[in-house]
């Protein structure tokens, strides 16, 4: 019964995985419960930075379109970031600060307006970059490389690739978007990234 429940749900993130990646939704809203196996310790990571980078990319709904960073101060945590849901922004503070070892939370994050065009221009990106060649492996993992936030026309690209050269693609994809009137590429490049980071 146990084995019939995860063939089941994993056949369920197969479907609906690829119903996103063909047709993203306006807020790429897929349930992603099982992310932990993309999560590994960093060489020398304190185990706290560890555990609270595991909270965070395990939440539900936390999607290509979202954002969340933080910084650790002692046994104080700090989010930072932007998210679509305002649920995402308290979920991201609970699982934080259920975690043993953290004393308080200040949450940080912007919940972007709601907005039609922002959602065209949303998937418009998100199918900019995500189609070419190079760049799809950073959308089709578990964990995003490359995230797309947009708030008024602005775009601004967060997360991890491995080069120079496809930092500057997706920026050059992002552009080329009708609709876009700036790009901010905050992209961090690791040789050695894939693209569950």
């Amino acid at each position: 019964m146990v084995m019939g429940h995860l063939f089941r749900k994993g056949f369920e993130r197969f479907l609906v995985l690829g119903l996103v990646f063909a047709v993203p939704a306006v807020r790429a809203q897929r349930p992603t419960t099982a992310k932990s196996a993309a999560v590994a310790p960093k060489p020398e990571e304190p185990q706290l930075l560890h555990e609270i980078r595991h909270q965070l990319t395990v939440l539900p709904y936390y999607s290509v379109f979202d954002y969340i960073a933080f910084t650790l101060d002692g046994n104080k945590v700090t989010l930072t970031g932007y998210v679509l849901r305002p649920t995402l922004r308290a979920s991201a503070e609970a699982a934080v600060k259920s975690l043993e070892g953290v004393a308080s939370v200040q949450n940080m994050i912007e919940v972007l307006p709601k907005s039609p065009t922002d959602d065209d221009s949303r998937r418009a990106v998100y199918r900019a970059i995500f189609e070419d060649a190079t760049l799809q492996k950073y959308g089709a993992s578990e964990v995003p490389g490359v995230h797309i936030i947009l708030r008024s026309g602005e775009v601004t690209l967060e997360g991890t690739v491995a080069t120079d050269a496809e930092k500057n693609l997706a920026s050059t994809r992002a552009a080329g978007v009708s609709g876009v009137s700036a790009v901010k590429n905050n992209l961090a490049v690791h040789p050695k990234s894939g693209p569950a980071n």
